[in-house]
């Protein structure tokens, strides 16, 4: 829906949610010792170390396991209120997590969406000069069987309660035409769409049939184009194709790490705008390949210093207690 309106609504929020968030204050960053090549680093002084997941998810491993309630599965679309026994256990959850978090909590507001009860969203504004950013964090709830410890079973209406240390999330820097206020007060933010069309057609037959989109080529030549030459950051791409936007993946989520970015986001946005046409209609004829003559023209353009803001970046894979691949990320400096 956001991405066919362009606009993301505020239906709901929560002042005892809020009020236990304005408690977080900036805590110890992300510890920077490498893995081993069988277990991801610890230290008992970091809140937490940042992973993907071989599917490609994000997620935070922290020191200690926090325990997650049971929440329900269904929620009536057409109400923007949510249950009063769901915005219990968030609040009992919330007060637990911000407390492990307080760094990435700093400076938050919740917003409820009713389209997505397990995807608990919080957000920041940011201006600089007439161009206003959203901070859009999202946490994942949903029960994963192979990673989560069951404590209580769930049920066709509810989510197993279920213990774990790592914590799944998606962060993004978007930027935004319009703030909307109603009655003093904000009620969606509409954003800033430089990509026209992500959608060029349909592959297979019947009940294959399957849409095309380049979202994640764009993505692939917006991350290329400003990492240092040479550098693989597989599954993290730093600038991605969303809501049919040029957005920023935020993986140093702490309030001053995620400040400090937007200028280098600003200056990066303005110099791709006026080129997206060229970029989508090249894309859309193959895919994503530094030989592309656009990507190399705009190679050459790009200043040392704005790919030097990457330089500390390091991704690294190891397998988890399971066996499986898992990949480490570091940003130093950060």
């Amino acid at each position: 829906m956001e991405q066919i309106l362009g606009e993301i609504r505020l239906h709901y929020t929560d002042m005892r949610i809020n009020e236990q968030l304005k408690g977080a204050h900036a805590g110890i960053g992300a510890g920077q010792n490498g893995p081993s090549a069988t277990e991801p680093p610890t230290t008992g002084a970091a809140e937490y170390t940042r992973h993907f997941n071989q599917g490609e998810d994000f997620f935070l491993k922290l020191t200690r396991p926090f325990r997650v309630p049971p929440l329900p599965i269904h929620h009536d679309v057409r109400n923007p209120k949510p249950e009063d026994a769901y915005l219990q256990s968030l609040r009992g959850l919330f007060q637990t997590i911000s407390q492990a978090l307080p760094s990435i909590f700093s400076e938050m507001t919740y917003i409820f969406d009713p389209s997505e009860v397990l995807r608990p969203s919080f957000y920041h504004l940011y201006r600089i000069g007439e161009q206003t950013y959203l901070y859009l964090m999202r946490i994942d709830l949903a029960y994963r069987p192979q990673i989560h410890k069951v404590v209580e079973r769930g049920s066709n209406d509810t989510t197993p309660e279920y213990e774990t240390s790592q914590l799944f999330l998606e962060a993004d820097l978007i930027p935004l035409d319009q703030v909307m206020v109603e009655a003093g007060k904000v009620r969606a933010f509409r954003i800033q769409q430089s990509v026209s069309q992500t959608w060029i057609g349909e592959t297979g037959r019947g009940y294959f049939v399957q849409g095309i989109w380049i979202d994640r080529e764009l993505t692939k030549f917006l991350s290329k184009l400003f990492l240092p030459k040479g550098m693989r950051t597989y599954p993290y791409y730093p600038f991605t194709c969303k809501y049919r936007a040029i957005c920023y993946s935020v993986i140093d989520l702490e309030a001053d790490a995620r400040k400090a970015f937007l200028p280098a986001l600003h200056r990066v946005t303005e110099f791709i705008r006026p080129h997206m046409g060229t970029i989508q209609e090249e894309l859309k004829q193959s895919e994503f390949s530094e030989n592309l003559s656009s990507f190399r023209m705009l190679q050459q353009k790009v200043p040392a210093e704005w790919q030097a803001l990457f330089s500390g970046l390091r991704v690294k894979p190891y397998l988890n207690e399971n066996g499986m691949k898992e990949f480490w990320v570091e940003h130093e400096g950060s």
